[in-house]
C-alpha cells in the first residue's frame, strides 16, 4: 500500500485516471471528495463551492468569498473566488476556456447537486458531461498505511465506548437515550460521532429503525449500530445484546449469526470476490433455515464515507486487494419479533485480514 497521504500524489493519480478514461476534467462539491484530494471539507450549500481538476493534473477552486481564505490555507493556489450577486458560472466558463474542455468529456461526482450540475451543462451546452465515480473510487477504495492507522483509531474508539455504555444500558431508557449514551462516549473518547441506531425488543428486527422514544424493557433483544469519525476516517460497529436474561431462541439465533459472521470473515483474502464473502456468511444462515430473513448485502467498503466500494454483495465480482476496507454484517430479522445483527470492519491484507475491530462477543451479552 502507498503510505503518501500527499494531495499532489493524489492528484497526480486522479489525472492519470482521467487520462485512462479519457475524460478531459474532474468536478467536485463533496465536501469529502474536497478533503480527500486537498484536505478541505467544506460545504457550499446553495453557493457554487467547486474543485476542478484537469487530466493534465491542473487545480483550480471557484468559491464563494467568504470561503477563499480557507481554500488558501489548505494549500489550493488557483482559487477564484466570486461575492453574492456575482455570476459564478462566468468563472466556470473562463474554467473551461483556459483548459480547454468547453467542448470535452468532463466528469461529476456523485454528490454534485442537480442544480449545480445542470448550470454547468447549460455554461458550456457543447460538452459531455459523465459519472465520474468510478475514477474516484479507484483512488480511494485502496487504503495506505496511514490512512489505516486512522481507521483503526476510529474503530478503537467506537469499541471502547461500547465497553464504557455497558454499565449505563437498562431497562426502562429509550432508544434515543440509549443512543445518547453511546454518542456521549464516543465523543468524550475523541471520535465525532457519525451515527448511533438503537433498536430495541420488535424493533430490532428493522435493520435501519430510527431510534424512537421507545421504553426498553426487561427481556429486550438491542441492537445498537454506531460510528465516529478520526480526522475524517470512519468506524462502524454492531453489537448485539439483551437486557436482562435473554431467551433460548434469542442465544441460538445469536450463534448462528456469529457463524456467518466468521464464515464471511474466513473467505477473505486477495483475488476473492467480494460476492464470495456474501455468500460464505449467507450459507451459514440458509443453512440454519433462516435465509428469507437475512434481507441486506454482507457489506460496505468504508474509508472517508461511511458506505463506498467494495460493496460485499452478491453480484458484485471484484476482486478483493490489500488495502480494501469494508464491514462484514450479517444479520437475522424475525419481523414483530427481535433481530440479531454483528458488524465488524476489516481491511484486506495480503495474508487475509486485519479486524479494525475488537471480536464480537462468543455469546449474546446478558446486561443485568
Amino acid at each position: 500500500m502507498n503510505d503518501s497521504l500527499s494531495t499532489r500524489s493524489r492528484i497526480e493519480r486522479l489525472a492519470a485516471g482521467l487520462r485512462q478514461a479519457h475524460l478531459d476534467a474532474f468536478l467536485c462539491t463533496s465536501p469529502v471528495t474536497m478533503g480527500y484530494l486537498q484536505g478541505f471539507f467544506e460545504e457550499g450549500g446553495e453557493r457554487l463551492l467547486m474543485l476542478a481538476v484537469s487530466s493534465r493534473g491542473q487545480v483550480r477552486m471557484i468559491c464563494p468569498g467568504l470561503t477563499e481564505a480557507q481554500a488558501r490555507r489548505c494549500g489550493i493556489e488557483d482559487v477564484r473566488p466570486w461575492l453574492d450577486g456575482d455570476d459564478p458560472w462566468a468563472l466556470f466558463r473562463r474554467l473551461a476556456a483556459d483548459w480547454g474542455f468547453g467542448a470535452g468529456r468532463v466528469a461529476v461526482d456523485n454528490d454534485m447537486a442537480a442544480a449545480h450540475l445542470l448550470a454547468a451543462q447549460a455554461a458550456i451546452p457543447e460538452a459531455s458531461f459523465a459519472v465520474g465515480q468510478p475514477v474516484m473510487s479507484d483512488l480511494m477504495r485502496v487504503k495506505s498505511g496511514e490512512e489505516l492507522e486512522l481507521m483503526l483509531r476510529a474503530g478503537k474508539i467506537a469499541d471502547d465506548a461500547f465497553s464504557a455504555a455497558l454499565g449505563r444500558l437498562r431497562p426502562g431508557l429509550t432508544e434515543q437515550e440509549a443512543a445518547g449514551v453511546l454518542l456521549e462516549s464516543m465523543r468524550r473518547l475523541g471520535g465525532t460521532p457519525t451515527f448511533c441506531i438503537a433498536a430495541g425488543g420488535k424493533n430490532s428486527a428493522e435493520p435501519h429503525h430510527h431510534s424512537d422514544d421507545t421504553v426498553l424493557e426487561e427481556g429486550d433483544v438491542l441492537i445498537l449500530d454506531f460510528g465516529c469519525s478520526v480526522s475524517g476516517y470512519q468506524s462502524d460497529i454492531t453489537r448485539t445484546v439483551c437486557l436482562g436474561e435473554a431467551g433460548a431462541e434469542a442465544k441460538a439465533l445469536y450463534d448462528v449469526v456469529l457463524r456467518a459472521h466468521q464464515a464471511g470473515r474466513a473467505a477473505i483474502r486477495p483475488g476473492v470476490a467480494c460476492q464470495a464473502i456474501d455468500r460464505a456468511a449467507r450459507r451459514v444462515i440458509e443453512d440454519a433455515g433462516f435465509g428469507p430473513f437475512f434481507v441486506h448485502r454482507t457489506g460496505h467498503g468504508i474509508g472517508m464515507r461511511g458506505h463506498e466500494e467494495p460493496y460485499i454483495v452478491e453480484g458484485n465480482g471484484q476482486l478483493l486487494a490489500p488495502g480494501h476496507c469494508f464491514s462484514v454484517e450479517p444479520g437475522v430479522y424475525l419481523p414483530g419479533r427481535f433481530g440479531i445483527r454483528i458488524e465488524n470492519c476489516v481491511a484486506c491484507t495480503t495474508e487475509g485480514h486485519l479486524s479494525l475491530n475488537e471480536e464480537p462477543a462468543g455469546r449474546l451479552l446478558e446486561l443485568r
